[in-house]
């Protein structure tokens, strides 16, 4: 039996056999493939036969519940990631703060949105989470799509007013109004949370100006997802770890009391609007 194992262990990895699909996996997989006695081949082979077998939805769904655990894990013992996205969050005042529970939810949030994207494939689903299993830089990417859909849930729940604020912090006002004050905004009215009504008459527009958006935690998924692609949530998060002012955000400023001058700024109210 020994020398069995011993010729199939050569015969896979011989020079000969460098377009394999075994030659394609990392070496620790390798080793270990080669190490697994016949039995144990059997196993793996029955596995692949099962999952390959399958349609692209059970694969996305089996894949979701089978590495979503163990990988959300795996992350968290990168420390020095985790404090600087944790600094993040604090600086943005987001409540969450990263951990084993939040990691489970995101990585799983992640690939069903990806998977809503017009051109995704659902087949791809497989390649890509084994992307984010071996890949380091993959997995960076869920660290981005966090902070990105962290900051998008925030100004869902800004009222238009703190939009403008948060708009003239930026340095290309007019690009951060377009990518997500109005897609925002139009969601807003879409889904009758804010419905500016008598837009025309300036003493109504007080009303709808200053409301505070009233929306649940799930509804608040939900509107992030339809309204932004997974890579721009991603495009968002690159943004904000690239550096700390490229979204600028000041609390205080933002969140401020409503002041009675200048509460309807007409430069900013001919760009949103």
């Amino acid at each position: 039996m020994e020398n069995y194992e011993d010729q199939l262990k050569e015969s896979l990895f011989a020079p000969n056999k460098k377009d394999s699909i075994l030659a394609k996996l990392p070496q620790e997989v390798k080793e270990w493939a080669a190490s697994l006695p016949w039995r144990q081949r059997r196993y793996v082979l029955s596995f692949s036969y099962i999952l390959c077998a399958s349609s692209p939805e059970k694969q996305a769904e089996f894949l979701d519940d089978y590495i979503a655990d163990g990988l959300a894990i795996k992350m968290l013992q990168d420390i020095d990631t985790i404090n600087r996205v944790n600094k993040y969050l604090r600086h943005f005042r987001a409540k969450t703060k990263i951990n084993e529970r939040v990691l489970r939810t995101y990585i799983r949030l992640y690939y069903i949105h990806a998977t809503q994207d017009v051109n995704f494939q659902t087949q791809q689903y497989l390649e890509s989470a084994m992307k984010l299993v071996i890949n380091t830089e993959e997995r960076n990417q869920i660290f981005k799509y966090i902070l990105g859909f962290e900051l998008i849930k925030i100004m869902f729940t800004m009222s238009w007013l703190q939009h403008e604020r948060l708009a003239r912090l930026q340095t290309n006002q007019e690009n951060f109004i377009n990518t997500y004050i109005k897609p925002i905004q139009h969601a807003h009215q879409a889904n009758d949370i804010i419905l500016p009504k008598d837009k025309d008459v300036f003493f109504a527009k007080r009303d709808y100006y200053v409301q505070i958006p009233e929306i649940s935690p799930k509804k608040l998924v939900e509107l992030v997802t339809e309204a932004f692609t997974s890579k721009e949530i991603n495009k968002c998060g690159f943004l904000i770890t690239r550096h700390i002012k490229a979204l600028r955000f000041d609390f205080n400023y933002i969140f401020q009391e409503q002041e009675q001058e200048g509460i309807f700024p007409n430069e900013f109210e001919s760009i949103v609007n």
